[in-house]
């Protein structure tokens, strides 16, 4: 390693699961396009998202995300912002349910 230069420590990553009530997605898309702006304060981004409710099965989520930050810290810094706070109360009325599994990058393969 060269003079100056440090190891980047790989970003914290979670991958949420998300399923939402039947006639809200317009209301989705709103609610995580605010979630974005005010992780983005805490250096979180939703680095990837993907639609997976095709045809709706129940079982299926609407939607999947790879969302990561700086470290733990920033991730629990921005559960606790008092704007994220708020924009739960909204929650329960767009998304049904949510998984979240925490991990780190791999790779590259």
């Amino acid at each position: 390693m060269g003079v100056g230069r440090r190891m980047l420590q790989p970003r914290y990553v979670r991958v949420v699961s998300l399923w939402i009530h039947p006639g809200q997605e317009a209301a989705f898309e709103a609610f995580e396009r605010e979630a974005a702006r005010i992780m983005a304060r805490h250096g979180g981004r939703i680095d990837s998202a993907v639609r997976t409710g095709i045809g709706r099965a129940e079982d299926s989520p609407f939607e999947v995300h790879i969302v990561s930050f700086p470290d733990r810290a920033a991730a629990d810094s921005f559960a606790v912002d008092p704007e994220t706070v708020e924009l739960r109360l909204q929650r329960a009325e767009i998304i049904s349910r949510t998984e979240v599994r925490d991990g780190y990058s791999a790779g590259p393969y």
